[in-house]
C-alpha cells in the first residue's frame, strides 16, 4: 500500500486511516481483531481511536477500543508496524485539556493501548476553559518525555486552530500537525469555507472523519428504501433531505464506469480535496472493510471529479 505524509510530521501513513469508533461498541473484539487482521494484510498501518470509545454504550466506561486495539497488537506483535493515533479531552470525568487532565489521559491510553508511545495524539475537542498556552504546554511536555511523537487537533473552530497554531509558534512549543473535522461529499461547506484556508496555510494534513457520512455514501440509505437497522441509521438517514440523493446518483454513475463501490469512490473524492491526507473510515465488519479497500487503487478522472463536485456543492 502507498504512503502518504501527515503535514510536517515524519509520519507516513497509509492512504485510508482505520477508525476504532466500532471496535467495542458494534464490534465485539472478535470480529474488531478480524477487522484489523484485513486491514493490516491489505498493507495498512493507521489506526485512528480514542480514550471515550465506547463510553456511551451501557455497561461500558470508555477505553473499550483502545484495550482491544492493544490486546490485537500484543497477539500479532505489529506495534512497530503502525501508527497509533488516539485523542484526549472528550471522556467523561477525563474531559477538557487542563495539564493534569492530558497527563492522566495520555497514561491511560498508554496502558490501554500497551505501548510505549503515541504516534498522533489529538486533542479531541476544544476546551475554551484552559488557556491555550497552557495546553499545548502540556502537550510539549509529552513529546520531550517521549510518549507522544506528534499532536493534532479534532473539532476545533478555524479561530481556535489559528490561535493554537500562533501560539505554538510564539511560545516554542509543539504544534498541531493535523486537522481532524467532519469532512465529505455532503458535508463539505464548513470545512472547505472556514478551516481549509488555515489547514493550507500552516501546512496541515486534513484527517477528515465520517467521511462515508456514517454510512450514507455507501448507497444503503436511499429514498423509499428499505429500513436499516444500525446504530447510524438516524443520522445517516437525515442526509436523503437536500442534495443526498443528487450526490448518490453521481456516485453510482462513477462507481459504474469502474465497477467498484459507492464508498471506494467517495473516498477517492476525498482524498483528492486539497489538503487531505487521509480519510478516516470506520467498519464493524471484514465485509464493510473490503467495500472501502478498492479506494487504494482508484483514481477518478477530472470529469468525474466534476461530476461529483457539482453533485455535492
Amino acid at each position: 500500500m502507498p504512503t502518504v505524509k501527515i503535514g510536517a510530521s515524519d509520519l507516513r501513513v497509509s492512504p485510508l486511516c482505520l477508525g476504532g469508533n466500532p471496535f467495542g461498541w458494534t464490534a465485539d473484539e472478535e470480529t474488531s481483531f478480524a477487522v484489523l487482521d484485513a486491514y493490516a494484510e491489505a498493507g495498512g498501518n493507521f489506526i485512528d481511536t480514542a480514550d471515550m470509545y465506547s463510553c456511551w454504550v451501557p455497561g461500558n466506561s470508555g477505553g473499550e477500543s483502545e484495550t482491544i486495539i492493544g490486546r490485537w497488537m500484543k497477539a500479532r506483535g505489529n506495534r512497530d508496524q503502525l501508527v497509533i493515533a488516539t485523542k484526549v479531552g472528550a471522556l467523561p470525568g477525563v474531559d477538557g485539556l487542563a495539564p493534569e487532565t492530558i497527563r492522566r489521559g495520555v497514561d491511560d491510553s498508554l496502558r490501554r493501548l500497551g505501548i510505549e508511545h503515541i504516534d498522533l495524539y489529538y486533542a479531541h475537542v476544544d476546551d475554551p476553559d484552559t488557556p491555550v498556552t497552557q495546553t499545548l504546554a502540556a502537550f510539549d511536555g509529552l513529546v520531550r518525555a517521549g510518549k507522544v511523537r506528534h499532536i493534532a487537533a479534532s473539532n476545533f473552530t478555524a479561530g481556535r486552530l489559528a490561535e493554537s497554531l500562533d501560539v505554538s509558534a510564539r511560545e516554542g512549543l509543539a504544534a498541531y500537525v493535523a486537522l481532524q473535522a467532519e469532512y465529505n461529499l455532503v458535508q463539505r461547506e464548513g470545512y472547505e469555507r472556514d478551516l481549509a484556508p488555515i489547514v493550507a496555510g500552516a501546512g496541515l494534513a486534513c484527517l477528515p472523519y465520517v467521511a462515508l457520512a456514517r454510512g450514507f455514501l455507501t448507497g444503503k440509505y436511499r429514498p423509499g428504501g428499505p429500513h436499516v437497522d444500525s446504530a447510524r441509521a438516524a443520522r445517516a438517514g437525515a442526509h436523503l433531505d437536500g442534495n443526498g440523493p443528487a450526490v448518490l446518483s453521481a456516485l453510482d454513475e462513477v462507481a459504474a464506469a469502474h465497477h467498484t463501490t459507492l464508498a471506494a469512490v467517495a473516498l477517492a473524492w476525498l482524498a483528492a480535496q486539497p489538503t487531505v491526507a487521509a480519510p478516516l473510515a470506520g467498519a464493524r465488519t471484514p465485509a464493510q472493510l473490503a467495500d472501502l479497500l478498492p479506494f487504494l487503487t482508484l483514481r477518478l478522472t477530472t470529469d468525474e471529479l466534476a461530476l461529483l463536485d457539482k453533485a455535492s456543492a
